[in-house]
């Protein structure tokens, strides 16, 4: 069967009177191209989702009003569409010219028929699966970009990809990364004036961050900016600032074999109103500034917001949120454009609300600070100063010489789950969340290569036993959608959520903000107060942001769903997780009649196996689980489901098994590599035992 796509390709002419697979049609005008002029015009068109925030603005706001507080009672789900797999799902999808292009897990693409969810194509880029080990938070994908005929996605192994939009088929593909090292590619791509940027992830495990700009039609480099220094200049766009403004604030020599981090792993957002590119660096590697740079230094450009001359990359300044980063607070998160009346006078702003609990107001002409609140509880400082733009840190946040209890964890005030700003209330919709993190030093740091490598003890401590204490632990895990008033400075309303875990925002100009949550619902609000309007049940967590979109005058909202990412994979859910469906993306229309499948997932039993460890590899074991498995299968094998639940893998009562999977890799064309190497046969044993020591606390052997 012909693609339809390549149909509507070859029919596109002025004046069409009839072609095959295709209604006869008096008169078709194809569709304008969409170029940087058509996305800077994107309010002209309100029923398309033509770039990952909606606009260049990434306000993710929607002008459409057929969907409102008077009828949203009325959305039932038109159609969906089911993924091949139910790893992470964190795509926002694209709607232009009547096609969805929606990514999934390990990189893959599909176009749908945005009215009826008809597959158009499917493209997968065939990543390694081997090479998901590198991926901190799951082999997700947040999106594509479309540009001049082509849709742009980087892949786990760090490719950016361009695919002809109307076949399907690949027109050029570039490694972006050295793949000797453990870079990724999660975040979206970003494409104008005839470009298209990507940035990489990898913090962890010791990669040197940097953004790309690529020519659209060739996949051509066009330049390159690093974000930390190098030992040298690397004939890059960053030399120049990098040797003058950046090494004086690094010491030492240690951040050049660690990588220093700062990675640009999400956000990326073109400005045609200044023509200026602005980009969120992340964390450093390792975590603690003692290790990577003597303790000394601002570390220049992490946790910043970066603005460069999007044809050449050049620097043009830059904000540093959080100088001298030493807790994992990137400043990754989404940027949105806005201009408001601020103190009388009008002001081309960014509103930024990153790791560090802060909500920052940026002149974006400069970069100065024009405001800077706390959006959380924040104690690892006292507050942001504006005249100097620097935080007024706490005594012993760096807990230089004691642990350091903050209230704002790795995990961030918040993540990179996308909010949304509505210019019809002026208020941005944040998902805010609350989870706290002990920070200790490690003792003896070893630079590990394709290891986690942070410098603080991370899982070393078990869980307390009992239900009573864990239910006290999750107690402090909170999670909220809040609505900020940025030119006053303040929260306006709030919705408590159960648990910190919750999906990005969309709000729309029929007076809503759209959410969905990991407790299987999507939910509707009044923009204005807040109150809860609609709620659907989604069968899976939803960790992603809506959009909305139109076609043939009805307005749809969709949403891709499925668990996923850092929080769901390494927080404990101190239950049974849940047995999720494949992932899908679900789409809403007023009147819908369509329905999901029934579930019939049934949770395996956990494997009991006789204790044969000694109390001394208790611990050993509860070591080797942390170092190796606890990032992908929860703390103390406490699963969100996403990936397998060791406690329930028949392999756990088969030892000759268990060692191929573990030790030799047999399952590394699934995406579980083998540590060969990094552990012996007798711990792979111990590392046996100590899973089927949880597997017992789940439902203890009768006596």
């Amino acid at each position: 069967m012909r693609n339809r796509l390549s149909v509507i390709a070859a029919c596109g002419l002025v004046f069409l009177w009839g072609c095959e697979d295709s209604e006869p049609e008096t008169t078709q005008i194809p569709p304008t191209p969409v170029t940087t002029q058509r996305i800077v015009e994107a309010a002209s068109e309100p029923g398309s989702w033509l770039t990952h925030g909606g606009n260049y603005q990434e306000q993710r706001y929607s002008d459409l009003t057929s969907i409102s507080t008077d009828n949203v009672s009325g959305l039932e789900l038109a159609w969906h569409f089911e993924f091949d797999t139910h790893r992470g799902q964190e795509s926002t999808p694209l709607m232009i010219d009547g096609v969805i292009y929606v990514t999934s897990a390990w990189s893959k693409v599909f176009a749908l028929d945005a009215a009826t969810g008809e597959l158009l194509w499917r493209f997968d880029p065939e990543v390694p699966k081997e090479t998901g080990i590198n991926a901190c938070c799951d082999v997700v994908n947040r999106g594509a970009a479309y540009y001049a005929g082509k849709v742009f996605v980087g892949t786990i192994d760090g490719r950016l990809i361009a695919i002809d939009a109307a076949t399907g088929e690949q027109a050029w593909s570039a490694v972006t990364v050295d793949q000797s090292r453990p870079y990724t590619i999660t975040g979206a791509p970003r494409a104008a004036k005839g470009l298209v940027f990507i940035g990489n992830g990898g913090a962890e495990y010791g990669v040197r961050g940097y953004v790309s700009a690529y020519h659209v039609e060739s996949g051509e480099l066009a330049w390159r900016f690093y974000t930390v220094p190098g030992d040298g200049p690397d004939g890059a766009a960053s030399d120049e600032v990098l040797a003058q403004l950046a090494a004086p604030t690094w010491h030492g020599n240690d951040y050049l074999e660690y990588g220093g981090g700062g990675t640009v792993w999400d956000a990326i957002v073109y400005d045609p109103e200044l023509d200026q590119l602005y980009i969120g660096t992340g964390n450093g590697s390792p975590w603690d500034r003692a290790l990577r740079s003597q303790d000394k230094g601002d570390n220049l450009f992490l946790s910043s917001v970066v603005a460069l001359d999007p044809d050449t990359g050049t620097y043009l300044w830059h904000y540093q949120e959080t100088p001298g980063e030493t807790w994992d607070y990137t400043s990754t998160q989404q940027i949105t454009l806005a201009t408001l009346a601020i103190d009388g006078s009008t002001r081309q702003v960014l509103l930024h609300a990153p790791k560090n609990g802060f909500f920052y107001v940026l002149d974006r002409t400069n970069g100065q600070v024009i405001s800077a609140e706390k959006f959380v509880p924040v104690n690892w400082a006292e507050r942001i100063d504006v005249e100097t733009g620097r935080p007024v840190e706490a005594p012993g946040a760096r807990y230089e010489q004691e642990p350091f209890v903050s209230v704002v964890g790795g995990a961030g005030a918040h993540n990179w789950q996308p909010m949304s700003y509505s210019p019809q209330t002026g208020l941005v919709y944040l998902p805010v969340q609350q989870v706290p993190f002990v920070y200790t030093k490690q003792e003896g740091f070893e630079y590990l290569p394709g290891e986690w490598n942070l410098g603080v003890n991370l899982g070393d401590t078990p869980l307390p036993p009992g239900d009573d204490a864990r239910a006290e632990i999750r107690a402090g895990l909170m999670g909220w959608l809040a609505a900020w008033d940025p030119v006053e400075n303040r929260e306006v309303w709030r919705v408590a959520h159960d648990g910190p875990w919750q999906g990005g925002t969309l709000a729309t100009a029929g007076g809503l903000v759209f959410q969905g949550l990991t407790d299987h619902t999507f939910r509707a609000y009044d923009a204005s107060q807040g109150s809860e309007l609609w709620r659907f049940p989604t069968q899976d967590a939803i960790i992603t942001a809506p959009i909305s979109f139109a076609v043939n005058g009805t307005q749809y909202i969709a949403v891709t769903v499925g668990n996923g990412g850092g929080l769901p994979l390494t927080l404990p859910t101190f239950g049974d997780p849940a047995v999720t469906p494949n992932g899908r993306l679900l789409v809403f229309a007023l009147g819908g009649t369509a329905s999901l499948p029934a579930l019939n997932l049934e949770l395996p039993e956990p494997v009991l196996v006789e204790d044969f460890l000694r109390p001394e590899q208790s611990a050993e074991g509860f070591a080797l689980y942390g170092r190796f498995c606890q990032s992908c299968h929860g703390i103390e094998a406490l699963t969100a489901g996403v990936l397998p639940d060791l406690r329930r893998s028949p392999a756990l009562a088969d030892p000759e098994l268990w060692r191929a999977i573990v030790l030799e890799g047999a399952f590394s064309p699934r995406g579980m590599v083998g540590f060969q190497g990094k552990i012996t046969a007798e711990q792979t044993e111990v590392l046996r035992g100590y899973v089927a020591q949880q597997a017992a606390r789940i439902n203890p052997p009768a006596p």
